[in-house]
């Protein structure tokens, strides 16, 4: 059987406090952009434990993923490499918790800001994906789903021994 195609699974929380949403403005190859608290799910975890895990890494703040807002598929051509990726994005809200000011943020992240949502409308050649502002659009529409829909079965996450 040939090699099978799998698309890249990432998390990201959209985060509001007093009608600014939290961002991430990090480096890439197209410069520095802004983005969600995102990444990568990792072996071993939940797509909501993975969310609360990145938005720690990214922000320095503790996140409790309450509802999914929706589930995104995005196709993405690298600038450099012309590599033709695709991504399958769960996109949580959640709970702000603790800020860990004495954290470094994960390599590549240049700092944090908080925006509006007419701020960050106002810059789309700033956001490292697209889907930045459709996971905004939905969480702005009332879309929540429990997280309970998206079901991790323990083999996932239970140590082999």
């Amino acid at each position: 059987m040939p090699n099978r195609w799998k698309p890249n699974v990432t998390v990201a929380a959209v985060i509001e406090r007093d009608g600014r949403f939290l961002l991430v403005e990090e480096e890439t190859t197209d410069g520095l952009k802004l983005n969600n608290p995102a990444g990568h799910l990792d072996p071993g975890e939940s797509p909501a434990g993975a969310c609360a895990r990145e938005v720690l890494e990214e922000t320095a703040f503790d996140f409790e993923p309450t509802h999914l807002i929706g589930v995104y598929l995005n196709r993405f051509t690298k600038t450099r490499t012309g590599d033709d990726l695709t991504y399958l994005r769960f996109a949580f809200a959640g709970t702000l918790g603790t800020h860990h000011a004495w954290r470094t943020l994960d390599e590549g992240i240049v700092r944090t800001v908080w925006m509006t949502a007419d701020e960050i409308r106002a810059c789309p050649e700033r956001h490292r994906s697209p889907l930045l502002l459709q996971c905004l659009a939905d969480y702005l529409a009332g879309q929540r789903y429990p997280v309970s829909l998206v079901h991790t079965d323990i083999s996932v996450t239970q140590t082999s021994g």
